[in-house]
């Protein structure tokens, strides 16, 4: 008479209860995946093979399978809140070691590293100084605070319209500071090497020739090509429209290079008017450069219509130095830092791994797994690539744990635990009426 089967069932029933309790206590884990017991019955064999009459001598633990089904998306605000919409896991690195984990909670370290909870390092992949991700070897993902490195102007983009119904200006001799000497004025911000701003301003003078216009630049109401004239002449450029309004040619004067309908302002050298308590006002060079070769002016917009004389908002690719602001990370997993002047760019880019087996993968607690032989190698690229998930950043995976199932599990594990504890009951009564027999 054996006991075998009842313990059996009642140590199968403690996993059971074992597996569900560890569930329930990471329902609120971000990124945990419930387990599940799985059992297989036992039976005894010998030399000649199993007897298709043997009975059965229990049931054991086969597996503690991981599910890896998606959890509920919790969003929170926090840009370096990470999950992982599909499959796929976050790369950890400690000191050369890799894990894997889908709890996204990162922050960053007294280095500007980004890490989680328990100090292990986000890997992904770098940017180069001009936001380029660097696609080649894992590296951890580090958020630079510094200055964003200031931009001279190489190029003013704008669309001007002058009316060609207009009257010649009343004052026939220009002069910047008469506005009856000029028909519009167009001002525009530029940015010299060290990310100070000037004003360029360009004045539009309507000529007795019909179609025929004349712009004069200025920056800071200096020549461009020679600051310290005095009086200040501006550059110019003559523009002829079609009959029916669009530009026709365009003629640079001395102090522009032309190519096509661009013209592009070469030689600029940046300076600063001195006011200092006590003595007259003073222009100095202030140390900077213009953008080399120069600030390319395209006209191929301008157009001389029967409408009023306007402009659009002038573009220009020019900016100064600025501190980082802000950080947002998009489905791919670029990492793009926003500075106080406006501007933007990349630094870098979220790795996944993706493995074959993911139930092979071994636990490693603190939500995080490591490979194995069984899990396979891991494919590592960027989010939304092959079979990887695309990254929900201001967002949380939450534990996948069905609470509900977890509570009917209880309840059978407990009966199971009872029934089997009823055999050993039994059991025991039969081997005392054995004895007593005796």
């Amino acid at each position: 008479m054996s006991f075998t089967n009842g313990l059996s069932g009642i140590n199968a029933a403690n996993k059971q209860l074992d597996v569900a309790g560890n569930n329930i206590a990471n329902v609120a884990t971000t990124g945990f995946k419930s387990s599940r017991a799985e059992f297989a019955d036992v039976y005894s064999t010998t030399l000649l093979g199993t007897v298709s009459s043997a009975i059965g001598r229990g049931v054991r633990l086969a597996n503690v399978s991981q599910q890896f089904n998606q959890g509920d998306l919790k969003n929170t605000g926090n840009a370096l809140d990470l999950s992982i919409r599909g499959s796929g896991f976050f790369v950890l690195g400690d000191n050369g070691s890799l894990s894997y984990s889908r709890a996204g909670a990162f922050k960053v370290n007294a280095e500007n590293v980004v890490v989680d909870n328990t100090g292990h390092r986000l890997q992904g992949y770098g940017a180069d100084l001009n936001g380029n991700i660097a696609k080649g070897a894992l590296a951890d993902l580090k958020i630079d605070k510094s200055h964003l490195a200031p931009h001279a102007t190489t190029r003013v983009e704008q669309t001007v319209n002058l009316n060609s119904a207009q009257r010649l200006p009343s004052v026939a001799t220009f002069n910047p500071a008469d506005p009856n000497s000029y028909n519009h004025m167009v001002a525009t911000p530029v940015y010299d090497s060290q990310g100070n701003r000037h004003a360029m301003e360009q004045y539009y003078v309507k000529l007795p020739l019909a179609n025929s216009w004349t712009v004069h630049t200025f920056i800071d109401g200096r020549s461009p090509a020679d600051p310290v004239q005095q009086p200040p002449v501006g550059l110019k450029a003559d523009l002829t429209f079609n009959a029916n309004g669009t530009l026709g040619s365009l003629t640079a004067g001395t102090g522009w290079s032309k190519t096509g309908n661009t013209l592009t302002l070469t030689g600029w050298r940046p300076g600063v008017m001195n006011n200092a308590s006590g003595h007259p006002p003073s222009w100095s060079l202030n140390g900077a450069r213009g953008a080399v070769p120069g600030i390319a002016l395209d006209f191929g917009k301008t157009t001389s219509f029967a409408a009023a004389s306007t402009h659009t908002a002038p573009a220009q690719d020019g900016y100064p130095s600025g501190q980082i602001s802000g950080l947002t990370i998009d489905a791919t997993g670029i990492m793009n830092a926003n500075f106080s002047n406006g501007q933007t760019k990349a630094i870098g880019q979220v790795a996944l791994a993706s493995f074959t087996n993911e139930q092979g993968l071994q636990p490693a607690g603190g939500t995080r797994w490591k490979e194995t032989f069984a899990s396979g190698l891991p494919g590592i690229d960027a989010p939304g690539a092959d079979s990887a998930g695309v990254i929900v950043s201001n967002s949380l995976e939450a534990s996948n744990v069905d609470l509900t199932n977890e509570l009917v599990n209880l309840i059978q594990a407990q009966r199971n635990y009872q029934a089997n504890a009823k055999t050993l009951t039994t059991q025991n009564k039969l081997l005392q009426t054995v004895i007593q027999m005796k």
